[in-house]
């Protein structure tokens, strides 16, 4: 069951190269499933025993289901769509020394750089395009190997082992091709797009890398791949509403972008698009703004982003007891500066569910003199304020384009969730 697990997760990263990948994958799964997607710009007809999916930006997502019995409290998790990678500028095409092309790209998030170098590379997101005198969006996956980061030769920098500060915009540019060359990167993506180069209007592009994800070790017990942060959570959350009962709550699988920067976009969990979301159930079953703020009282949320595991040549990075391992089960995360929003009560809430479904758990504090991220659960309270839990999976390598991670945690998170949207 682990090794399905991690093939199936595979499966998903590997459809979902960009946050809209990501949203598309999951939407059409959602839909063979009987989920119906709503717009925010309609009106919505909601009715008890409908399950329901609606997008903001095509880059997050929220799902729900409600039961026949249209329970007031909501059961929430919440995880993101994005991870940290380079944006493709406009007019990304620079030709250097009348011998090379490469392209013009800016960090998005907070990364490793030195992974990026010296592997194939390509590029996948969104164009908007003109067609038939309407503006429309298409999905773009360069499906194939375009580009590489070349290192500079050892014996160009000497020191280079002796530590490197790279340099975005002079050191990460990606190599397209050699100038002169008759297949521009417009007219590659305008083929990928399957539209002319000359109806482009715009983009949001991002470089992805290409390697591919793999279960490995002495008894297979790693799964490593890109994206795992937050891909992993997002996929467990989907899968477990859809194996979940949902009977006892309005079980609801959100799924935010721009986590990585920040959140505070309007698709992101500092935005109001869950909050919209909740208030537009809660209107379509009848009831007033009181009876929401009871229902917020009454719900719980489990916000998911994954966790830094205990590092195999790093182990004093780590506080002294509080030491995640790998396929040693979920994550709670502790902050006493409420960079996470796990208090005990939500604490004793979410080792009770862990419990209960058999899976098990562990804790990660940061070293007291160590500063720490944020994650979307503190951020997501100050538009939805409810009892929330911060938890992850355990990972190594986080924020590099091949992350790793137990093969054993993400059916552990699975069975949680199935048990929480029950």
């Amino acid at each position: 069951m682990y090794y399905e697990t991690a093939e199936k997760l595979l499966t998903f990263i590997r459809k979902s190269p960009t946050a809209f990948h990501a949203v598309d994958t999951m939407k059409n799964i959602l839909a063979e499933q009987g989920f119906q997607e709503l717009f925010e710009k309609d009106y919505w007809k909601l009715i008890p025993g409908g399950q329901y999916m609606v997008t903001r930006n095509n880059s997050a997502l929220i799902a729900f289901s409600i039961p026949e019995n249209a329970p007031r409290r909501f059961h929430i998790m919440a995880s993101h769509s994005d991870s940290p990678t380079f944006k493709i500028k406009e007019n990304p095409e620079i030709t250097v020394e009348k011998a090379y092309v490469k392209l013009n790209v800016e960090k998005y998030g907070g990364m490793l750089m030195s992974p990026w170098f010296d592997r194939p590379l390509s590029v996948a997101g969104r164009v908007i395009v003109s067609e038939k005198g309407e503006i429309k969006e298409k999905l773009v996956d360069i499906d194939r190997d375009l580009l590489m980061i070349p290192s500079l030769a050892i014996h160009m920098n000497r020191e280079v082992n002796s530590g490197y500060a790279y340099n975005p915009q002079k050191d990460l540019l990606p190599l397209y091709g050699t100038a002169g060359t008759e297949e521009t990167f417009g007219k590659t993506l305008a083929e990928a797009a399957g539209v002319r180069e000359e109806d482009i209007l715009s983009h949001d592009l991002f470089l992805y890398s290409r390697t591919r994800g793999a279960v490995w070790g002495a008894e297979k017990e790693f799964v490593s791949a890109g994206r795992l942060d937050d891909l992993q959570c997002a996929f467990a959350s989907m899968e477990g509403l859809l194996s979940g009962e949902k009977k006892k709550s309005i079980a609801v699988h959100c799924v935010m972008d721009n986590e990585e920067v920040g959140s505070g976009t309007k698709q992101g969990a500092a935005s109001t698009f869950l909050k919209d979301t909740l208030l537009r159930i809660n209107s379509g079953l009848g009831r007033t703004y009181e009876e929401y703020l009871m229902s917020l009282a009454d719900s719980f949320m489990i916000s998911a982003d994954n966790a830094h595991a205990l590092h195999p040549n790093y182990t004093d990075m780590t506080d002294p007891v509080n030491r995640p391992l790998l396929n040693k089960g979920i994550v709670i995360k502790y902050n006493a500066n409420q960079k996470y929003c796990t208090d005990a009560v939500s604490a004793a809430i979410f080792k009770d569910i862990c419990t209960r479904a058999e899976v098990p758990f562990q804790t990660f504090v940061n070293r007291s003199d160590m500063a720490g991220g944020s994650t979307l659960g503190n951020i997501s309270n100050t538009q939805v304020p409810v009892n929330t839990v911060d938890i992850g999976l355990p990972q190594l390598a986080m924020h590099s384009p091949y992350e790793t991670a137990g093969v054993k945690d993400t059916y552990s998170l699975i069975k949680a969730a199935e048990l929480f949207f029950e």
